[in-house]
């Protein structure tokens, strides 16, 4: 399509002229720094400390301690919006995340800004997309006035395994982007992850025929501070998180692209991941605020 196009070549070159900012939200856990599950005086903690920079907060399974009960009432109290999660990767989890959100939701809409059904279930090879298709269909016809959609890897959408969703009618679609998992050096890792968010959008734009039938979201991405763990050529530290959030997500967020940043708070009690070559990596430490919800550098973006 010629206007995917010229939105492809402006997205090369230049922000977006034609668009707002992107807006920014956060990541969110539901453990405190002890391993124990947040409840609502804790998130609405949580989002006095975020306040200054967001109103708006990603989930990923909303039964699991009790997060979508315990979040919603904060969220209202504090004037957050929520994106709300079912992990639907086995059929116990399926049902324990649909049923909080049968039970939290109702009523509540004002503040549930969507809910996402699984979180890189395609790049991890549990759904196709017609199965994950369905799924979303599944929950859509139990939340009819909600926002609903999924997130994956940004080249799960480039390489069209998420086209059964595109065409689909799936109205929300969140990719994840991280440049230090590509292993990338910190000069490389903006245009890394303008690269990766432009194959992911132009492809869901290009399929779908149209800039804005479908909410695209920058889903993930993020860099590990000091104290976090090297992947490859990417380096953990805090002066080069400082460099990504300024050159990277506020870059994004100029260029009218919703940013997720993962995330809002060091989760201290959480294992290592594993990289796509086998290592391990310490994940401790991705928060842009430590998790004594203090500040470890500036969060606002600079002008250009």
């Amino acid at each position: 399509m010629r206007s995917t196009n010229i939105l492809l070549a402006t997205l090369a070159v230049t922000p977006l002229a034609v668009s707002a900012a992107g807006t920014l939200g956060f990541a969110l856990g539901m453990n405190n720094p002890d391993g124990s599950c947040k409840q609502t005086s804790d998130y609405e903690a949580d989002f006095k400390a975020l306040k200054p920079y967001s109103t708006l907060v990603r989930t990923y399974a909303a039964g699991q301690c009790n997060q979508a009960q315990n979040i919603i009432p904060a969220a209202k109290s504090a004037g957050f919006r929520v994106l709300l999660g079912v992990w639907p990767d086995t059929e116990q989890s399926y049902n324990t995340d649909i049923a909080a959100l049968q039970a939290s939701v109702p009523g509540n809409e004002d503040v549930v800004f969507g809910i996402t059904v699984g979180s890189e279930t395609m790049y991890r090879g549990n759904f196709t997309g017609e199965q994950l298709l369905s799924k979303i269909q599944d929950v859509q016809s139990m939340f009819p006035k909600v926002l609903i959609g999924t997130a994956d890897s940004w080249n799960k959408y480039a390489d069209g395994t998420a086209d059964a969703l595109i065409t689909g009618g799936v109205k929300l679609l969140l990719a994840n982007a991280f440049s230090y998992w590509q292993g990338q050096d910190i000069s490389n890792a903006t245009a890394t992850y303008f690269d990766d968010m432009q194959q992911a959008i132009g492809h869901i734009q290009e399929v779908s025929g149209s800039l804005d039938s479908i909410r695209i979201m920058n889903g993930e991405t993020g860099w590990p501070t000091d104290g976090g763990s090297d992947y490859q050529a990417a380096k953990a530290g805090t002066s080069n998180a400082n460099t990504f959030w300024q050159n990277g997500v506020c870059g994004l967020l100029d260029w009218g692209v919703d940013v997720f940043y993962f995330e809002a708070f060091d989760e201290p009690a959480k294992q290592p991941s594993i990289g796509n070559d086998g290592s391990a990596a310490i994940e401790t430490k991705w928060g842009a605020l430590n998790a004594d919800r203090s500040t470890k550098f500036s969060l606002s973006c600079r002008s250009k």
